[in-house]
């Protein structure tokens, strides 16, 4: 129990981009400044979306300007990773320092025309193309971040990066329902056959349970052997905690979580926050596995960004502390 869990923050996108509050670029980057020196070392830190249907997103470019260093050098294993839902937001994250684009795809067709007005093939597609593109651009330079991605960004504007992609709505979608195992592995197979090294599998509406956590990874494991899995769950049902320790049972070390437990899909009607970095870090460190994760300035920071936000963050651990106290 004493290996490794990397937690990759997605505060600052997923978290922030279903609240009412809008908050201003440079808040935004306070909130990543904060996370890293919490311990996050992989980031979710914006999403190249348009601002007229996700305002939480606006000033993406700001964000990450602000979080330039001013030599433009790397930080060992550090990743600040930028979301993309199509080859427009691909092509604005490359002009700016992140070094991990993350492209977010659906296992429905429902939900992708909601999300991306793309149909399942076509998202497949444009992915294609995207990958396609990165084909035949100049060699990027090397990544000061240990991931098993190709590319890799050094934090400068225009230097290629790396390249991780997220499935939504693995366990259930709004629009069309149950989603089968066969679905999952169909299109994690087809994710991974484009040389996609690290695949997400995203709980967008908190439908899933552990037994079909467990039966989703093993049908996504089977499809993409060489693959890194990683998960991505929402506590709308109260079971995050509980899908996050079947998938660390089925032997994923890679989640994702938000800190104070914020955010949701403004795409999913009742889809409500992810589960909560603290309330991970918490449970992880007390059976013994190792997070890199400072507790007590994870804590500060929910308490912190529920300030922003105009209300608490709803972690448990931003209520009740860490223990022993």
């Amino acid at each position: 129990m004493s290996r490794p869990i990397t937690i990759v923050e997605v505060g600052p996108r997923d978290g922030l981009q279903n609240e009412t509050t809008i908050l201003d670029p440079a808040v935004r980057a306070d909130l990543v400044n904060r996370l890293e020196a919490a311990g996050a070392r992989r980031i979710e830190a914006v999403s190249f979306v348009h601002p007229k249907y996700v305002p939480q997103m606006a000033g993406a470019e700001e964000v990450m300007a602000a979080l330039s260093r001013e030599d433009g050098a790397p930080t060992p294993g550090r990743s600040r990773i930028g979301l993309v839902l199509n080859g427009k937001g691909y092509d604005r994250a490359l002009g700016t320092a992140v070094d991990e684009v993350n492209v977010a795809l659906s296992a429905t067709d429902g939900f992708g025309l909601k999300n991306q007005g793309l149909s399942v093939d076509q998202q497949v597609q444009m992915l294609a193309d995207i990958i396609a593109g990165r084909a035949n651009a100049p060699p990027p330079p090397p990544s000061a971040v240990p991931l098993p991605l190709s590319g890799g960004g050094n934090g400068q504007p225009g230097a290629t990066p790396a390249l991780s992609a997220t499935l939504s709505c693995v366990w259930g979608c709004p629009f069309d329902g149950e989603v089968s195992d066969g679905q999952v592995a169909d299109l994690v197979g087809r994710i991974a056959e484009l040389g996609v090294a690290e695949i997400a599998l995203a709980d967008t509406i908190g439908a899933g349970d552990p037994w079909a956590v467990t039966r989703k990874v093993e049908a996504a494991r089977a499809a993409a052997p060489e693959a890194v899995l990683r998960l991505h769950f929402h506590d709308t049902r109260n079971t995050g905690l509980a899908n996050a320790f079947a998938g660390i049972e089925a032997g994923v070390s890679v989640l994702d979580a938000s800190v104070g437990g914020i955010g949701g899909c403004p795409f999913a009607p009742g889809a409500t926050g992810n589960i909560a970095t603290e309330d991970l870090v918490y449970m992880l460190e007390r059976a013994g596995f190792s997070t890199g994760y400072d507790l007590d300035a994870l804590i500060g920071t929910a308490r912190w960004i529920g300030e922003k936000i105009g209300r608490p963050a709803p972690s448990a651990l931003s209520r009740a502390g860490g223990w022993p106290r």
